[in-house]
Formats: structure tokens, C-alpha cells, sequence
């Protein structure tokens, strides 16, 4: 047994009670994530007159927390393969905790983008170190369907906002505004997550890349054990003896080897510009309904309802994770969006608004799973935390961008130029992934990255 990998080991596996509390445990935790991105938007519209924001204030509040999280990519994401997935967990939800309950007494703008940015740090490493861990931990075959369903328990971290901020916003509970509600409650959510969190095992794979044999054997042989008694004593298929590791270090640069470097160019242009349409459509399209002559209040329920499409989009992409290539689910999500989203643009009466907008965050929601998922399975493992996190960085810092580029548009030359910019960017992916992306599908992450 000690001749064959872990990961081998790993992909035979059923689903065991085990997977199913680690992919809870991972979704809830990208919850804050999607929970944070929309809570932007919120700010941007319910701040303006409370904190006198400016046209460069504004844009300053909307983007500090992408900014925070590009950073926290960058700076944090190498620990996940230095120090392991799990402590990776803990250090980012600790920081956003903290930082979240700090931002509700802000009394300046300047406290609030302080905050925010630090709060982002923290939670910037959140999906990067998810996608790690689940294509890690779960197998080959299960491992689009148990990411896409931690993400979809995330998504509803959009609706959660949406509705929230609809009810706290106009009242003022124990006569503090709403809106500081809105950062209490994510605090504290953070602060459960993390709990359950102690509880997951470190990811055996990665301790075997690092040469912890011991711990990454006893981790394994438990879920093993597991999987033998939900199968009632009927032994388990033997491992592929295909399925090698290597178990030594290997520099982050490695990345750029010639194996991969195709790769991460095609993950580099998906990250920067599918951020326009998954999280523009997120941070902006509020405040394009008031731009449209919506008021506040009744923006963000529309925004509350549409926001309902992000768990709808996840349960269908749950559906055809393992049925169809990662690379198509993310084609036509974004084809999708850009023709909704232009459909949105032209839209001016409530019920196609509520619609056009419902489909786009469905389509988003595609996207977004079929990214995390195929953004974990295209590096080897003793480098997957870093290349991840490298990557998802750049799409924080798109993120933390479109306020400046997005805002700016929409004011000067109204949503349709807007929504048309998303929708060009929508082309760009369309291209890059249907042309160029490697298919990964079912595929053992030992057998799709080989080291030299």
C-alpha cells in the first residue's frame, strides 16, 4: 500500500461523511466572500450622503476590499503550500472576523476603507485556498460536484446581503444604523465558520508533496476506513498505479515552466476579464438601477431577487459539473451573460429588469463554478496553493479596478456603455477558454500535472 500515492487512494474513495462536512465547512466560509463582494455595493449607495463620499471616495469605498484581497493573494497564498491548506483557513477568516467588526464603528471614510482593505487581505486567499483544498481532497470523479456545491452554498452569501440590507438599511435596530448591522452579522458568521473549521483535516495530499508520509498515511487510512464501513465491508477498488507524486518542493516560479505557462496565460486572461462579468454585474448593477430611476430601497430588492439566481445557478452547475467539460460550463455562462446582460441594458420596466437580471446571475454562477473548479485541477500540488491564489489575485485586482473604470462610465455615458464594456469583456473569455483551455474533466490531478 505504501507504493501507491495518495492520490490514488484519494479517487477511489465513495463519499464519505467526511467530504460531505469539509465541502460544508468550505462553502460556508466562501459565503463571506460573497457576502463581502455585494456589501460594496450596498455602501456605495446607502454611505454617499452619510460620509460625503466624492467622486474618488466613492470608488475608493466600493474597490478597498478587492484591493485587500489581491494583496492577501499575493502575500498569503504561498502559505498555503508552505504551511498547509488548513492554516491557511484559519489565518484568513480570523482576519476578515476581525476586521469586519472593526469597519461597523467606523466614523470616516477613510476608517472604512482602512478596515475594508485589511478585512480583504483576510478573505482575498478564501477561494483560492477552497479550490486547492477540495481538488485535494475529494475524488477525481466527485470533484466537480462537491466544489460546486461548497460554492453554491456560497453564493447564497449574495442573496443573504441582498435581502439584509433591504430590511436593516431604512430601520435602525437598537438605534445603530443598518448598514453597521450588515458588518456585525458577517463578523460573527466568520466567527462560526471558523470554529468548524479546527475541525477538518490538514490535506493528505499536500502532506505527502512535503513529505509528512506519516500524517498524510494516518488522514487517508481514516477515510478509507470510512468509506470500507459505508460500503459494508465490500473492499474498495484498487488505486491506479498511473497516479504518481512528487514528493519534493518546487519554487513558485515553476508556474512559468513550459508545461504550464500556457496555462496560466489562459487562467491570467479568464481571471482579469470574467471579473467584469461576474462581479461587475454584482457591485454595479444597483447602482445601475438607480441610475435607471429606481430608488434605493427598491433597487436592492430587485437586486435581493435577482441575487436569488446565484443558488439557482449553482444547483444547475452542480448538475452538469461532471456531465460536460469544465471549459464548455464556462463558454457558455459567460455567452449567457453577455447577451442578458445586454437585454439588461435597454430594459426599463421592473419585471424584464428582475428577469434579464435573474439569468445574468444564474450564467454567473456557471462561470464562477466552472473557474474554481478548473483553476485548482491545471497545477501539481506542491504549488497549487500558490499558482491559484497568483492567479485569483489578478482578478481581485480587476475587481478593485472596475469601480474606476465601471462608475466613471455609467455616469458620464449611461448604462448601456456600460453593460456593452461587461458585455465585450464576456467575448474576450469566450475566446480564450473555448480556443486554448485544456480539458480536466474526471481527470486525476496526478495524471493532468506532470512534474519534470
Amino acid at each position: 500500500m505504501s507504493q501507491v500515492s495518495i492520490g490514488a487512494r484519494l479517487n477511489r474513495l465513495p463519499v464519505t461523511r467526511t467530504h460531505k462536512f469539509l465541502i460544508a465547512a468550505t462553502g460556508l466560509g466562501t459565503f463571506f466572500e460573497m457576502y463581502d463582494i455585494l456589501l460594496a455595493a450596498t455602501l456605495a449607495m446607502v454611505l454617499t450622503k452619510e460620509f460625503h463620499l466624492s467622486a474618488v471616495t466613492l470608488p475608493l469605498v466600493m474597490g478597498s476590499g478587492f484591493l485587500g484581497m489581491f494583496i492577501g493573494c499575493l502575500v498569503l497564498g504561498s502559505l498555503g503550500d508552505r504551511r498547509g491548506r488548513r492554516s491557511l483557513f484559519m489565518i484568513s477568516l480570523a482576519v476578515y472576523s476581525v476586521f469586519t467588526l472593526i469597519g461597523a464603528f467606523s466614523v470616516s471614510a477613510s476608517m472604512l476603507i482602512v478596515s475594508r482593505f485589511i478585512a480583504g487581505i483576510g478573505l482575498g486567499v478564501e477561494f483560492p485556498v477552497v479550490d486547492t483544498y477540495l481538488g485535494d481532497m475529494l475524488p477525481a470523479r466527485y470533484r466537480g460536484v462537491g466544489t460546486a456545491v461548497a460554492l453554491t452554498i456560497g453564493t447564497c452569501g449574495y442573496s443573504t446581503v441582498g435581502f439584509l440590507s433591504r430590511v436593516l438599511v431604512p430601520a435602525h435596530p437598537l438605534g445603530w444604523d443598518g448598514w453597521r448591522w450588515l458588518f456585525v452579522l458577517g463578523s460573527l458568521g466568520a466567527v462560526i465558520v471558523w470554529t468548524m473549521r479546527r475541525h477538518l483535516p490538514e490535506s493528505s495530499r499536500w502532506l505527502e508533496s512535503v513529505g509528512r508520509v506519516d500524517e498524510a498515511e494516518a488522514i487517508t487510512r481514516k477515510m478509507e476506513e470510512e468509506a470500507l464501513a459505508k460500503l459494508g465491508g465490500r473492499p474498495l477498488p484498487t488505486p491506479s498505479s498511473e497516479e504518481a507524486v512528487v514528493a519534493r518542493k518546487l519554487p513558485w516560479t515553476y508556474m512559468f515552466h513550459r508545461t504550464y505557462r500556457g496555462r496560466v496565460a489562459v487562467l491570467w486572461i479568464l481571471e482579469i476579464f470574467q471579473t467584469a462579468g461576474f462581479y461587475g454585474f454584482a457591485t454595479m448593477v444597483p447602482m445601475v438601477l438607480v441610475a435607471k430611476g429606481f430608488s434605493i430601497v427598491n433597487s436592492l430588492l430587485y437586486t435581493g431577487l435577482s441575487f436569488l439566481g446565484y443558488p439557482v445557478g449553482g444547483i444547475i452547475a452542480t448538475a452538469l459539473a461532471e456531465r460536460i467539460q469544465r471549459k464548455w460550463l464556462i463558454v457558455g455562462s459567460t455567452f449567457i451573460i453577455g447577451l442578458f446582460g445586454m437585454l439588461l441594458a435597454f430594459a426599463n420596466s421592473t419585471v424584464p429588469i428582475v428577469i434579464y437580471a435573474f439569468i445574468v446571475v444564474v450564467a454567473g454562477s456557471g462561470l464562477g463554478t466552472g473557474l474554481h473548479i478548473f483553476q485548482a485541477e491545471i497545477f501539481p500540488t506542491a504549488i497549487r496553493s500558490t499558482a491559484t491564489s497568483v492567479s485569483y489575485g489578478l482578478s481581485r485586482l480587476a475587481a478593485g479596478a472596475l469601480p474606476f473604470i465601471l462608475v466613471p462610465l455609467l455616469k458620464s455615458r449611461g448604462p448601456v456603455a456600460m453593460l456593452t464594456a461587461i458585455t465585450i469583456s464576456m467575448l474576450i473569455v469566450i475566446l480564450d477558454i473555448g480556443i486554448f483551455a485544456p480539458k480536466t474533466t474526471g481527470r486525476a490531478l496526478e495524471s493532468l500535472n506532470v512534474v519534470d
